[in-house]
C-alpha cells in the first residue's frame, strides 16, 4: 500500500512547535539532561544526553500523539482514533487518548513484545493483534479507519505529530544554550524534523545530525534521489527506527534543514546500549541509543563544541535486552570463546581451569569433544566460553594459555 499524504506537503514552522509546547504543558515531562564524562573524553567536547527514555510512556511519542489528538474536532473525537505500532507510538496514542477522553484502538503486529502490549492496554487502548510486520498492521489500521470513521493517527507523517516532537528541540536549547551539535535518531523522520524546525529557526548555527541503523537506512538513498524511496526488508534490532520509507512531511523538512544523516552498525548499537547501562545507569532501547552509537563510531566528527544526543526511548523487552547485552559485551571484547586440546586424563581440565584462574578469566561454559577424527588417541578438545575484562584481557588470556603449553585451535 502507499501511505503518502496528499500533496502539497504541509509545512511546519516554529509557531507550530511553540503552540505544541503550550498544549503539552502539564502533560509531557521536561525530561532531564545528563552529562557523559566517557563520551566527552572520547570526542573532546562536552556530551549531554537528552533523556526522552524517561518521558511518560518511556519515549518522546506522547508529545506528538497528544498534540495530534488534541487538535481533532469534536465530531472526530467522538469517532475515536486508531493507530498501528509495535510499541512506542502505540503507548503514546493510548495514553494521550485516555487523557483527552477519546476512545482508541491500536493494532499491533503478532509477536510484539508482551510488555509493550500490556502497557498499551493499561493506558486504555483496545489492542488488536494483526499481521507479522508493521506494514500489514498499518494496512489493518487504515482499513479499520475507513470502515468505522475513526481518525488514523500516523506515527510520523503529520504536521501536528512533527510539531509535538519538535518540543524536544525547544527544551534542548533551554537546557543547553551553548549546544553546537544535536544528534537525533531517524526512522520515519518525525522527531528529527520537529527538532530541526525548532532549532534551526532559533539557532541556525547549531548542527542537527540524524542517525539511522545501517540495516534500515532509507534516508540516504531518498535524499540522493530527491524524494522518498522505499528500501526492501529493513533489518535492525532497533525496531523504533525500523522504517522502510521516509514520511513525505518529515522528508521535506529533513532535506531542507538537517545538516547530515549518519548510519551505525548493529555492533555499535549494542555497544551503545551497554555503555548507557554501565556508565550512565540508563535503560535505553536500541533505537533510543542510536545517537550514542554515532558518537562511539565516529567521535572525531563531534569535537567542535557541546553535543546533545537525544535518547529517544527506553522501552526494551527484557528478553531482547538480554540478547543485546550479550552481543554488546562480545563486541566490546568482554567475552572470549576458544577451543584447545588437552590430554584425555583425570585432572587435565582442573589444570586448565587453574591456569585461567591465574589470569582472572571467569568461565561461563565448558564442553568436551572426544569424537572428532582429527583428535589424537589421548586427546580431547575443550571449548570454553569466558567472561573477560576487555580486548587487552583477552590477549593476556591467550598468551598465558600458549605459555602454559596449550594449543589454542580457535
Amino acid at each position: 500500500m502507499n501511505y503518502r499524504v496528499p500533496q502539497p506537503v504541509p509545512q511546519v514552522i516554529l509557531d507550530d512547535v511553540r503552540g505544541a509546547q503550550k498544549m503539552l504543558s502539564g502533560v509531557s515531562r521536561v525530561t532531564p539532561m545528563e552529562g557523559s564524562r566517557h563520551l566527552s573524553a572520547l570526542t573532546g567536547s562536552p556530551v549531554h544526553f537528552k533523556c526522552e527514555n524517561l518521558q511518560r510512556t518511556g519515549s518522546f511519542k506522547l508529545r506528538g500523539a497528544y498534540v495530534r489528538i488534541a487538535g481533532l474536532r469534536p465530531e472526530q473525537r467522538a469517532a475515536g482514533v486508531v493507530a498501528a505500532s509495535a510499541g512506542n507510538h502505540a503507548q503514546g496514542v493510548a495514553l494521550a487518548s485516555s487523557l483527552l477522553g477519546v476512545r482508541s484502538t491500536v493494532f499491533m503486529p503478532v509477536g510484539a513484545p508482551l510488555p509493550k502490549v500490556a502497557a498499551t492496554q493499561e493506558y486504555g487502548a483496545d489492542v488488536r493483534m494483526h499481521g507479522q510486520v508493521v506494514d500489514e498492521t498499518l494496512a489493518a489500521a487504515q482499513e479499520y479507519a475507513d470502515r468505522t470513521g475513526a481518525v488514523f493517527i500516523h506515527p510520523f507523517d503529520h504536521r501536528d505529530i512533527i510539531a509535538g516532537q519538535g518540543t524536544v528541540g525547544l527544551e534542548i536549547l533551554e537546557q543547553c544554550p551553548e549546544v553546537r551539535t544535536i544528534l537525533v535518531g531517524v526512522g520515519g523522520g518525525g522527531l528529527a524534523a520537529g527538532v530541526a524546525v525548532a532549532v534551526k529557526a532559533l539557532r541556525p548555527d547549531v548542527r542537527v545530525v540524524g542517525v539511522q541503523a545501517a540495516g534500515a537506512a532509507a534516508y540516504p538513498p531518498s535524499l540522493k534521489a530527491g524524494h522518498p524511496v522505499s528500501i526492501d526488508a529493513p533489518n535492525t534490532m532497533a525496531d523504533g527506527i525500523k522504517v522502510g520509507r521516509p514520511g513525505d512531511v518529515p522528508f521535506r523538512i529533513i532535506g531542507e534543514l538537517l545538516d547530515d544523516v549518519r548510519t551505525v552498525s548493529e555492533d555499535a548499537l549494542s555497544s551503545a546500549l551497554l555503555l548507557c547501562l554501565e556508565r550512565a545507569k540508563l535503560v535505553v532501547e536500541p533505537a533510543g541509543c542510536s545517537t550514542v552509537a554515532a558518537l562511539l563510531s565516529e567521535p572525531e566528527l563531534y569535537g567542535a563544541g557541546p553535543v546533545v544526543a537525544v535518547l529517544s526511548g527506553g522501552n526494551v523487552d527484557p528478553l531482547l535486552l538480554q540478547r543485546i547485552l550479550r552481543h554488546g559485551m562480545a563486541a566490546a571484547g568482554r567475552y572470549l570463546s576458544l577451543r584447545l586440546r588437552v590430554a584425555d586424563r583425570p585432572g587435565a581440565l582442573a589444570g586448565l581451569l587453574a591456569v585461567l584462574s591465574v589470569v582472572d578469566a571467569n568461565v561461563q561454559d565448558v564442553s568436551h569433544v572426544r569424537t572428532d577424527p582429527r583428535l589424537g588417541l589421548t586427546e580431547v578438545e575443550v571449548e570454553l566460553h569466558l567472561e573477560t575484562k576487555g580486548p587487552e584481557h583477552c590477549a593476556e588470556v591467550a598468551r598465558t594459555l600458549h605459555g602454559a603449553g596449550y594449543k589454542v585451535m580457535g
